[in-house]
């Protein structure tokens, strides 16, 4: 949408993009930058000030896979946008894609909702079908993908939110030694496993043994099992 000032010119609104993965900065270039406006991508959090914040006077913020906490200053003062790769308010709080394969979801809804000061809970603008098919990188970049069409509809439609409502389910943030392979008797459950963190900046599923670690990628499933990559590295003997 864009504002016809005083004198006659057109003043289109700006937006802001926090997103730090590759993926999503290919996106922000192929997919976002383009839309109606002024758009301006935040691709660290050291960035995200209330200074400069102040100085591009968004309409609205969107937050792409945003790991970080954000200021509850910019919170309570711009309109702040979270996709949330669950069926809200089922699945708040972190590691949404790995807690909905450990649980057995091949699908989800893929959320947009305003940010508060409460993790997950504010009012809904909308949800969208996401399929959890292939790699947790594949999962990424097709979430990303429709989030930029969700922006598209909220900046065009400007949609007002609706609260929360449901039974809340809350999701625990995984750590890396999570990443350890478990003992699993069932190759579809070991496909899960590898490919749920197989994307950029994540900690692959891996073993130990003998001094080595292995950390395993691509995998595939077949009636045979399962077929993955394979990268070794030795691991410094800690006792030295």
């Amino acid at each position: 949408m864009a504002l016809r000032s005083g004198g006659g010119t057109i003043q289109k609104h700006s937006y802001i993009v926090a997103a730090t993965h590759s993926w999503n900065r290919l996106i922000f270039e192929q997919n976002i930058a383009s839309l109606d406006g002024n758009w301006s991508l935040i691709n660290s959090n050291n960035q995200l000030t209330k200074t400069l914040v102040d100085d591009v006077n968004p309409a609205y913020i969107f937050f792409l896979h945003w790991s970080w906490k954000v200021p509850l200053d910019i919170i309570e003062n711009y309109c702040c946008i979270n996709f949330h790769m669950t069926d809200l308010p089922y699945g708040r709080g972190g590691s949404p894609l790995q807690n909905l394969i450990v649980r057995g979801h091949q699908s989800t809804k893929l959320t947009a909702l305003k940010m508060t000061s409460e993790l997950d809970a504010g009012p809904i603008y909308m949800k969208c079908n996401l399929s959890l098919s292939g790699r947790a990188q594949n999962i990424y970049e097709r979430s990303s993908r429709l989030a930029a069409g969700m922006m598209r509809r909220i900046i065009s439609e400007q949609p007002q939110p609706t609260a929360q409502s449901g039974p809340i389910t809350t999701f625990k943030r995984r750590r890396p030694e999570q990443s350890r392979l478990p003992h699993i008797d069932e190759p579809a459950r070991l496909y899960d496993f590898i490919r749920m963190l197989d994307a950029e900046g994540y900690p692959k599923a891996f073993m130990q043994h003998a001094g080595a670690r292995y950390e395993f990628s691509h995998a595939t499933l077949s009636n045979e099992g399962v077929s993955a990559k394979v990268f070794v590295k030795p691991e410094p003997d800690k006792a030295t």
